[in-house]
């Protein structure tokens, strides 16, 4: 029993064994250049210990392409690998790389890392990104779209590189917008798997039933667990969309790994014991955790 951010929680056995063979797939730990609580083979180590498979690291600014069993790497496309970079993806695929985010920090649609945003505590990257802006060499948002409103050549090519190599493709902190037409354009070019990144995050906000679309559409929606933790989004929306939007279609992500933040496997158990207590089944949670997340890595 522990308590954070005002609330006593207890994570029972129960929790923990909903979480056997689980894989998160959105870490945020070190190396990284934002000083994290925990580094790869510690977190390793912490889920072995707790039963739980794997994890996929992720940084909004350098490729975390590693080789091992259970940890697997990603690439954010982002300004500091050159944005919508063919070839930041196609060296990605030839090293392993698991997940490409489309842009998260430096997407157009994300304000929170803007000078002119009124954000108050905002989170450790947007604190980056405002020093970039700040000295001049933050070069400008990126969108997915072109000036008519449809999917780039650039974001295609992107696309098709990600297909080339069987990656999973995630939204990054798009807006609903671009990430309709993401959906629709990866199936187009043949990407297998689609990862709808943190449905309820504040600059992404889908609806139940625009995840419900998206899932129709063959992609799979991810809930990440410091949204609600740290008060972005209320816990009954979030339980209330993934019952609506269905169990199969869902993966839950931690989004952890902050220094301000609980362990990474605590948040996962914390996780699963808000769905055990909201009447989710141990199948149910298995499947978010372990199935889903698997199918997306193989």
């Amino acid at each position: 029993m522990s308590e954070h951010r005002g609330h006593v929680w207890t994570v029972t056995e129960e929790s923990w064994a909903a979480l056997q063979g689980a894989y998160d797939l959105h870490v945020h730990v070190a190396p990284d250049i934002i000083e994290r609580r925990i580094d790869d083979l510690d977190l390793a180590r912490e889920f072995l210990a707790r039963g739980m498979r794997g994890f996929v690291l992720k940084s909004h600014y350098v490729p975390t392409a590693i080789n091992g069993i259970g940890a697997y790497g990603g690439i954010s496309l982002n300004h500091s690998i050159g944005g919508l970079n063919p070839m930041a993806i196609e060296i990605a695929g030839r090293s392993g790389c698991k997940i490409v985010w489309l842009p998260t920090v430096d997407a157009a649609n994300e304000t929170a890392g803007r000078l002119d945003s009124k954000i108050e505590n905002p989170p450790f990257w947007a604190k980056i990104q405002r020093e970039l802006a700040a000295i001049r060499i933050a070069p400008a948002p990126i969108s997915v779209l072109d000036e008519s409103g449809e999917i780039s050549e650039a974001t295609r090519t992107c696309l098709e590189l990600i297909a080339k190599y069987d990656m999973a493709v995630a939204t990054g902190h798009l807006s609903a917008k671009e990430i309709r037409k993401v959906v629709h354009v990866a199936r187009e070019v043949k990407v297998r798997k689609v990862i709808i990144t943190h449905a309820e995050f504040p600059s992404q906000n889908l609806s139940v039933e625009e995840q419900a679309e998206l899932a129709a559409e063959g992609a799979v929606i991810e809930h990440c667990f410091t949204t609600m933790f740290l008060g972005k989004k209320p816990w009954d929306i979030v339980i209330e969309n993934i019952r609506k939007v269905g169990f199969e279609h869902s993966v839950l992500s931690t989004d952890s790994g902050q220094k301000v933040n609980p362990p990474v496997s605590e948040c996962f158990g914390m996780f699963a014991q808000r769905l055990l207590d909201a009447q989710f089944s141990t199948g149910e949670i298995q499947r978010m955790v372990a199935i889903n997340p698997r199918n997306l890595l193989e």
